[in-house]
């Protein structure tokens, strides 16, 4: 027993050291986003620097961050050049708007019926659902076009915004999971007062949804809102371009005038920034509840 010796202890933290310890943690994780933050800024930063610039100033090597003087006229002679942005904008927002209105309504009925509605083989069809999921939309391409130019729906919206009232996967899924999150005494005290299937999902089930409904609104308006592929392909006539179009107009007559072509791409990515910033907590709630939630 005399050879036998006790090991120390580890010595506790004092509370202040605890404290430093954790201030240290706290101020590395703050300098690693704010790290990240700037690298993420860095392309939005030189947009609007190069917006400003003269059309010297672009040319210039090696390249200029700041501009030597700020030239707003840029934004004016960009948008109301040559090219009708005004008439582009106009089109965007009737395809965005539409096609938002499809997915709302051909994705809210599918995610509540796998939500809360039971029938046979509903695990195997959700399952083929979420399958779809895994097919790249390039590979539908040739198909579509092939289809929707023997209905003659070419170099129109149609192709653009009937498919987006034949719902689609993710938004099905996301409306499904946040679905799950609301407790079935509603849904059976509705169901004992006689309400029907469709007047719980309009008086109870979206009302409490808010923030999955938003998160999806938010999802359709950035993806219609920047659709380019599908309407390069199917809009032929200039009158119906939309901005994406309009700006790779913009590029191939303008090479040179990225100042202007900056100017005009930070215009069009103004509704994206603001609903963004308007719906923010919302979206972030609805995006937080459809990923932990379900069963």
């Amino acid at each position: 027993m005399m050879f036998l010796r006790k090991t120390a202890a580890p010595a506790q933290l004092t509370s202040q050291q605890a404290e430093r310890i954790r201030r240290i943690r706290r101020s590395g994780a703050y300098i690693l986003l704010a790290i990240a933050t700037v690298v993420f800024l860095l392309p939005f930063l030189w947009m609007v620097t190069t917006s400003l610039k003269s059309d010297e100033a672009n040319l210039a090597f090696p390249p200029q961050w700041l501009p030597d003087s700020f030239h707003w006229e840029n934004y004016e002679r960009g948008w109301f050049g040559s090219l009708p942005f005004n008439t582009f904008l106009l089109n965007t927002v009737l395809i965005t708007a539409l096609s938002m209105l499809g997915n709302l309504v051909s994705c809210v009925l599918p995610a509540y019926a796998f939500a809360r509605m039971r029938a046979r083989a509903a695990g195997l069809m959700f399952a083929a659902l979420l399958a779809t999921m895994m097919i790249p939309r390039e590979i539908t391409l040739v198909p579509k076009f092939i289809l929707f130019s023997k209905l003659g729906w070419v170099d129109t919206y149609l192709p653009l915004v009937v498919p987006e009232f034949f719902g689609v996967a993710l938004y099905i899924f996301l409306l499904r999971q946040f679905f799950t999150t609301i407790p079935q005494e509603l849904i059976d005290a509705a169901r004992i007062d006689g309400a029907s299937e469709l007047r719980i999902l309009w008086r109870i089930m979206l009302p409490l949804s808010k923030p999955a409904i938003a998160a999806i609104c938010l999802f359709s308006f950035v993806g219609n809102w920047n659709q380019y592929l599908e309407s390069v392909i199917y809009i032929r006539t200039t009158e119906k371009f939309t901005l994406p179009l309009g700006l790779a107009m913009f590029t191939d007559q303008y090479a040179t005038q990225y100042n202007q072509m900056m100017a005009v791409a930070l215009v069009s990515m103004l509704p994206i920034v603001i609903l963004f910033f308007v719906a923010q907590k919302t979206f972030i709630r609805g995006v937080t509840l459809t990923g932990i939630a379900g069963r």
